[in-house]
């Protein structure tokens, strides 16, 4: 049973990531995966935060950690945009996303885990 609550957590987060791309992309360009990635990090931060305190079971972690979060954040995705910023010579642009992206989703699931274990 926890294996088909994780397919639909998953399916859950892949359509959140579908519509939050789609509501920033002509905004943020490239940077709504970013957004993305650092506000799904922080999430999981949470749970595994209230995971750690006692506040949470496994089964409530597996299916919004890896089932909704995996289905939401998309680091291929990250991956591929700072490839193609590289690949269109913006090296400045290309090492910062993937710099940005990266440093900014350690402090987001930080600061999670921190508020999640309180």
């Amino acid at each position: 049973m926890i294996t088909l609550l994780i397919c639909v957590g998953g399916g859950v987060g892949a359509v959140l990531r579908y519509l939050v791309d789609g509501a920033l992309r002509a905004r943020l360009s490239f940077w709504a995966t970013a957004a993305i990635n650092v506000s799904g990090s922080f999430v999981l931060g949470l749970l595994a935060g209230a995971a750690a305190g006692g506040g949470l079971g496994g089964t409530v972690v597996a299916v919004f950690g890896t089932g909704v979060c995996g289905g939401y954040t998309t680091f291929s995705t990250a991956t591929v945009e700072t490839l193609t910023l590289l690949r269109d010579k913006r090296y400045r642009d290309g090492f910062a996303y993937g710099l940005c992206t990266l440093g900014a989703s350690v402090v987001a699931v930080w600061g999670g885990y921190a508020l999640g274990a309180l």
